[in-house]
């Protein structure tokens, strides 16, 4: 991996996006590349790197990867990984998905990316913005 001057950005990228950047090209995609190239510092929590495992390891039976072990490793060797807040009450809709916001509190995180209605539909959390892949994108550096 190269190492720009200064990484400033520092995402939670949602379980939807990473899958969608490993088995499809698009937006995902290229955040995927993007984060490769140190353009912004992923942060992940233990509770969001078992999902990676579980769904990943589901996409798996339907689309065999050889490749998909070291993608986690990858993934886990060059994220920081937080210990999540705990929330007191429910914030999402969906519970599943506040270990999200967990997460980006604990790393004190600029986004949360995701392609999740119930996750995008709070845009913001204690100042962390929620946005699409898309949206990300036009945020990083060239």
């Amino acid at each position: 991996m190269q190492a720009p001057l200064e990484v400033t950005i520092k995402a939670i990228l949602d379980t939807n996006v990473i899958v969608s950047g490993i088995f499809w090209q698009g937006a995902p995609f290229e955040i995927l590349k993007a984060w490769q190239k140190r353009c912004f510092l992923l942060a992940v929590s233990l509770p969001i790197l078992n999902e990676y495992r579980r769904v990943l390891d589901e996409m798996t039976k339907k689309r065999p990867s050889p490749v998909l072990g070291s993608i986690l490793e990858v993934i886990e060797l060059h994220s920081e990984i937080v210990e999540p807040v705990s929330f007191t009450r429910t914030v999402c809709s969906d519970p599943d998905d506040d270990k999200f916001l967990e997460a980006a509190l604990a790393a004190d995180a600029d986004y949360v990316v995701s392609g999740d209605a119930a996750l995008l539909s709070l845009k913001n959390h204690h100042g962390i913005r929620i946005v699409r892949p898309a949206q990300f994108l036009k945020l990083l550096p060239p």
